[in-house]
């Protein structure tokens, strides 16, 4: 058996040590995340905000693993579910019909829909609970898996002063197929 020469034996120690250290550089230089994943942000306090990119994940994520197509965020179902969940909080109630109707709110948006659903929820303080309360309730978790939604808004206001502490509104819809 020949063996190599030493010299090739440290050149090759050598590289290996080097890619270990670069390897290990790129990981040094990345921040860590700051806090838990937004999905575990405790919204029960002032100042806390909903990431509703990690809702809209989630919950295309959950649409997709049923067989179904993924929803975008959309501008006018984001106002109307700030406003529902805003007028929740500020009457303490959950309740589908405040300050209207959900029909007369979805015309109210802007958004033409052919087709549009509401969840609404109270007390979930992180949108992993919320996300979890829909999806083990028949009724919202046929809502979340309503076939042929492409677009949606969420929300989620804290009401410091109220037993439940956080209001949640989830709007799903598709623009009405024939258009405008």
């Amino acid at each position: 058996m020949t063996r190599p020469p030493a010299r090739l034996g440290h050149a090759a120690a050598l590289l290996l040590a080097l890619a270990a250290l670069t390897a290990c550089a790129g990981v040094a230089d990345r921040d860590p995340p700051a806090g838990p994943p937004s999905f575990y942000r405790n919204l029960a306090q002032p100042g806390a905000e909903l990431d509703a990119a990690a809702a809209q994940a989630m919950i295309s994520g959950y649409r997709q693993n049923n067989g179904l197509s993924p929803v975008v965020l959309d501008p006018a179902l984001m106002r109307m579910a700030e406003e529902q969940a805003r007028a929740m909080a500020a009457r303490d109630k959950l309740d589908h019909n405040i300050p209207r109707d959900f029909a007369s709110r979805l015309r109210a948006s802007g958004f033409d829909a052919g087709v549009a659903v509401e969840n609404i929820g109270a007390g979930y303080h992180t949108l992993a609970e919320a996300f979890s309360g829909w999806r083990d309730s028949p009724s919202h978790r046929r809502n979340m898996l309503k076939a042929g939604v492409t677009h949606m808004g969420i929300a989620a206001v804290y009401a410091p002063h109220s037993k439940y502490k956080v209001f949640w509104s989830l709007v799903l819809a598709a623009p009405d197929a024939r258009g405008s």
